[in-house]
């Protein structure tokens, strides 16, 4: 375990506890820069990593990634997937709507503009809500950049049901946004769904999609790849959901026997998907539909 891991699945605990940092270093007796100096990976005491799970309240061995990791909260799982990422050379996504790494600007502009109105809608609580908007917006346009200069290879196979979803609800479904926001959540919805098919028919070097029939998969997980290690991360958190802290339990483990277990139910569901002009063929006819409406 390097001591740069510790620091930053430190900092990924650290937002999933919803403290701030200044909270955590006061009530662990140290500077508030002492334990950004732990998140950028200086020498940590084995006490010091003992307090700081009991006061983060997590077993000390998921601090030092031994075992697995749970996050409740969007904020701590997105910055734990941006770490992951950054050193990623293969994201295998199964499940979901669309690859939040090869969505377009338009698709960050209306997130931005859904979480502000959310925050801005939550009364004494406005400021902080609008803080957490931040912080996690900040995350997933850090993600983004550092896909769009690593490019590491993608293969997703995407919910043939999530996309009927999301061109029926449009971006942000679950968050209570204005009817105009709402109008052009939908057509930004569609913007992405004709991109998907033109990935399917163009199919560019390093992404490879493909399309699941029928109902959604009951799993929506990465599996990212490094050269020394592989890890798994279920996610329950879907980018367009907002910063709620119950909506679901997301895991991260590089277990041996888990990572293998859902790679070979990736690789069937791969077999199984439609690809190429057949897929785009039926997602638009989707779109078709959707526009009938």
């Amino acid at each position: 375990m390097r001591l740069s891991e510790i620091g930053q699945q430190l900092r990924a605990y650290r937002l999933e506890s919803g403290m701030r940092a200044e909270e955590i270093a006061a009530r662990l007796g140290v500077s508030r820069a002492a334990l950004y100096r732990y998140e950028k990976g200086e020498v940590i005491k084995l006490d010091t990593v003992q307090r700081l799970a009991e006061l983060l309240k997590i077993s000390p061995l998921s601090l030092l990634g031994i075992g697995v990791e749970y996050y409740s909260r969007t904020v701590g799982f997105f910055e734990r997937l941006r770490q992951i990422e950054e050193g990623a050379d293969q994201i295998l996504q199964l499940g979901a709507a669309l690859c939040y790494l090869t969505t377009s600007d338009a698709y960050d502009a209306v997130l931005t503009q859904a979480l502000f109105e959310v925050a801005d809608e939550a009364g004494d609580d406005a400021a902080t809500a609008r803080a957490m908007a931040e912080q996690m917006l900040g995350i997933l346009s850090t993600r983004k950049r550092v896909y769009q200069s690593r490019r590491p290879g993608i293969i997703a196979i995407l919910s043939e049901q999530a996309l009927q979803h999301l061109l029926s609800e449009g971006m942000c479904g679950g968050l209570a946004i204005s009817d105009s926001l709402r109008r052009r959540s939908r057509e930004v919805a569609a913007i992405e769904v004709e991109a998907i098919a033109t990935l399917f028919e163009t199919e560019p070097m390093g992404l490879q999609f493909s399309l699941l029939p029928g109902n959604e998969p009951t799993t929506n997980c990465l599996l990212l790849r490094q050269r020394e290690r592989a890890t798994l991360a279920i996610n329950p958190f879907r980018s367009d959901a907002g910063c709620s802290p119950s909506t679901g339990v997301a895991l991260v483990t590089g277990a041996p026997e888990a990572v293998s277990t859902h790679q070979r139910v990736a690789e069937g569901m791969w077999r199984d998907s439609i690809k190429g002009a057949e897929a785009a063929r039926r997602v638009r006819s989707l779109l078709a539909a959707y526009r009938i409406q």
